[in-house]
């Protein structure tokens, strides 16, 4: 049966008719429909609706894309992700502004429902132990994106994704980026996993936390790199972290969504840091994980954090949400009169 989550007359945003794909809250929107369109894409398999039956189409067609080509998991022939192209109606080329995406590259997140929870549970397991570009899935979403930019070119080329699909699409922005190819990506409540030092009420007690942790996350990076075997590493992990920092994508989160809030302290402690004049700290501390460099003092190489990103520009959804399914869902980021508090942070 279907939801009405899932039928887009009733949930999608109808006062979106128009598109004015110089405002920030339009782009947002559509980046958000074209995920969840990969969503209804899956779920329309797994109950096969086909035709008119079928309810993913509106979720593009509404802003005129199509449906350039399906992304499937070899392992589950889940549908993961979805490369769309945009279509102006009529063909009208003065719709194709700098800000209006040629081709956009989503992906989904964890279906809790259907023959592919299982899957995508594993997934969520790789991304917390940092192994997600070791997977499958990633492999045939990256060469989706680099097929795309090799044929289409870079410029106007979106990444997109929700939750687990945010760090699909995290990833391969960040994988692209080391080239110098630079994609315009939203994230959406992309996985952040820590200690849960947002949810402490007092100001004082978290900023000393995390002003703890910095010194502990340098300290320990500075005993890594001073390993004959981990110096090269470590220099070029730093090098890589800079390289990147030219790519800023858009991070949205909620602070009532544990998966993703971590991001909210990450970004704003760093900007503390270097206002009391410590920033060469946390500027070694940034790209590090205290696990990962637990593991390299003990002589166990780990690869880069997956999660950790030079620049953002992060968007904090400040409405009150009921739940933590509400916090971390996919359908608040396209609902109108939100209360949403955007900062950039730029690494230098």
């Amino acid at each position: 049966m279907a939801s009405e989550r899932e039928d887009f007359s009733v949930s999608g945003p109808l006062h979106l008719d128009v598109v004015n794909w110089d405002n920030a809250d339009h782009r947002r929107s559509v980046a958000a429909c074209l995920v969840q369109g990969v969503y209804i894409l899956e779920r329309d398999r797994q109950e096969k609706r086909q035709g008119d039956e079928a309810l993913a189409p509106p979720w593009w067609k509404f802003f005129n894309f199509k449906l350039y080509r399906q992304l499937v998991d070899d392992a589950d022939s889940s549908i993961f992700g979805a490369v769309y192209e945009y279509t102006p109606p009529g063909c009208n080329s003065n719709e194709l502004t700098v800000k209006c995406p040629r081709y956009a590259i989503a992906f989904r997140g964890t279906i809790t429902k259907g023959d592919a929870f299982s899957r995508d549970l594993e997934l969520d397991m790789h991304i917390i132990r940092n192994e997600l570009h070791f997977s499958s899935r990633f492999e045939t979403g990256i060469q989706a994106v680099r097929n795309v930019v090799a044929t289409f070119g870079s410029s106007n080329i979106w990444l997109t994704g929700h939750s687990l699909g945010a760090a699909m699409a995290m990833l391969a922005g960040k994988t692209m980026a080391k080239t110098g190819v630079f994609l315009e990506a939203f994230l959406f409540n992309s996985p952040y996993f820590s200690a849960p030092v947002e949810r402490i009420k007092d100001k004082k007690v978290k900023h000393g936390i995390r002003i703890a942790t910095s010194v502990i996350t340098a300290g320990l990076a500075f005993a890594s790199s001073v390993k004959s075997n981990n110096r090269q590493k470590n220099l070029s992990r730093d090098s890589s972290f800079a390289a990147i920092s030219r790519w800023v994508p858009c991070l949205f989160v909620n602070p009532a969504d544990h998966i993703c809030s971590e991001y909210i302290g990450y970004f704003e402690h760093r900007k503390k840091m270097e206002d009391i004049g410590i920033g060469a700290i946390e500027k070694l501390a940034t790209q590090h994980s205290i696990g990962g460099l637990f593991m390299n003092v003990l002589g166990k190489d780990t690869e880069e954090p997956m999660h950790l990103i030079p620049s953002a520009a992060l968007t904090v959804n400040l409405t009150p949400s009921p739940d933590f399914k509400e916090a971390h869902g996919i359908h608040q980021w396209w609902r109108p009169a939100l209360r949403l508090d955007s900062k950039t942070y730029l690494y230098s």
